[in-house]
């Protein structure tokens, strides 16, 4: 099982679609482990992507993202990057495939609904970022119908 980390960002939030995405995720086999939604800081999302500092685009998207409510998700499932990358759609919603998320609901390249973690490295540094680890879900937990694990 591999995790990876997913948010819903100002757009998504603002349109509606937390839930549209949320059904994505999981018809496709990917279970919450943990999910929370907050309002970053511009200082806290300068944080989150610090890894694009040098970018042209860095603030521009620090701004977006601290714009508005987003909500952050701790996917686990069989190749939860790759499968995540797949359902949201190339970053670029005019060259997403047909069917994808940021296809259907994405506006332009910043405001594309989603973002997900690229490499098991990438998903480490950025679940980390959000969640401490009692925030982590076991699964056994959310499998079990009676909420106490499966035995």
């Amino acid at each position: 099982m591999e995790r990876t980390l997913s948010i819903i960002k100002p757009d998504g939030v603002a349109k509606g679609l937390i839930g549209e995405v949320i059904k994505r995720f999981e018809n496709n086999g990917l279970k919450i482990r943990a999910m929370k939604m907050l309002h970053l800081t511009k200082k806290e999302a300068e944080g989150f992507y610090i890894v694009h500092k040098d970018r042209p685009f860095y603030i521009s998207l620090t701004d977006f993202m601290s714009s508005g409510p987003i909500v952050v998700m701790v996917l686990e499932g069989k190749d939860a990057i790759k499968k995540n990358r797949e359902i949201m759609g190339a970053t670029n919603p005019k060259d997403a495939a047909p069917g994808t998320i940021r296809r259907d609901f994405g506006l332009e390249i910043e405001k594309n609904i989603v973002h997900g973690s690229d490499s098991p490295e990438s998903a480490a540094f950025e679940i980390g970022y959000f969640f401490n680890s009692p925030e982590l879900i076991p699964l056994t937990l959310i499998l079990s119908p009676q909420g106490r694990g499966l035995r």
